[in-house]
């Protein structure tokens, strides 16, 4: 069996998120497409996780298997990359195990999200970032982020996708960085995130940046005692930027020794 490993990126402002939906625009059916159209016949592509409508990303990892192709792995990059809508690509491409999957076999996954404070409306910039008003204190931000680091319940800041799944994350950085033209960019890698759990710590630090919520109440939240406001912030600022995998070794014996969940998935699913 000939499987592949791509990574892809996209802008996600056209479509309805990575997953394939009936009657949708998604990342997963433009993919299968293309595959189609050079003469794939599989059923479904695997993808590493689900990214909201909007969310974008420059590390999303699928996978296929694609047994017909017998040519070298970089005509088949080209090659797809030629059939795909000019708001997905495929950034690389390589032969993969075959019992590679993209979305058990993740050790880790990261997202960036960016922000910029102005009082006037700029929409080129608006597109990948989210414009907030009144602004944010830096200090904050850049002080308060180590709260998330480590192991913890974060029940308050999103859900699991399953009933019976654990809402216990371990974050490995949580950091804000300011760039040179004043935006700021939230960096976060965990094992695993829960349904919107990014965009949710984000608008909580933005709240308590601007003086709306105390950290107390934060450090609180994480135990399960703290009332945070409600909100999300805009999926538009959010990108997917890394999806890690380990030896493949170490896959196999994680995988016979914990079994996979339907929890173990990316921020928005």
């Amino acid at each position: 069996m000939a499987r592949y490993q791509v990574i892809l990126a996209y802008d996600g402002s056209g479509f309805s998120g990575s997953q394939r939906q009936a009657n949708s625009r998604t990342v997963q059916g433009e993919l299968e497409k293309a595959l189609y159209k050079i003469g794939w016949s599989g059923k479904s592509v695997l993808m590493a996780g689900r990214t909201d409508t909007g969310v974008h990303a420059t590390g999303q990892v699928a996978a296929f298997d694609f047994d017909a192709w017998t040519h070298p792995a970089a005509k088949l990059l080209q090659a797809l990359n030629a059939k795909l809508p000019s708001d997905l690509a495929v950034k690389a491409l390589r032969p993969a195990p075959a019992e590679f999957h993209p979305r058990f076999d993740a050790v880790s996954r990261a997202y960036r999200y960016r922000l910029f404070c102005e009082p006037i409306r700029d929409p080129l910039r608006e597109k990948f970032a989210w414009r907030v008003w009144t602004p944010v204190a830096g200090d904050a931000l850049k002080q308060n982020a180590d709260i998330f680091l480590g192991t913890h319940d974060f029940a308050a800041f999103g859900s699991p996708t399953s009933e019976k799944g654990t809402t216990v994350r371990t974050v490995t950085r949580s950091e804000w960085r300011r760039k040179p033209d004043g935006e700021w960019q939230f960096e976060v890698r965990a094992d695993a995130f829960l349904y919107r759990m990014v965009r949710r710590l984000v608008f909580v630090q933005v709240s308590l940046a601007q003086g709306r919520v105390p950290v107390s109440e934060v450090r609180r939240a994480l135990k399960g005692q703290g009332r945070l406001p409600a909100g999300l912030a805009p999926a538009h600022g959010l990108t997917l930027v890394e999806v890690e995998y380990g030896s493949f070794g170490k896959i196999l014996k994680k995988r016979r020794d914990e079994s996979a969940t339907e929890d173990v998935l990316s921020e928005s699913r």
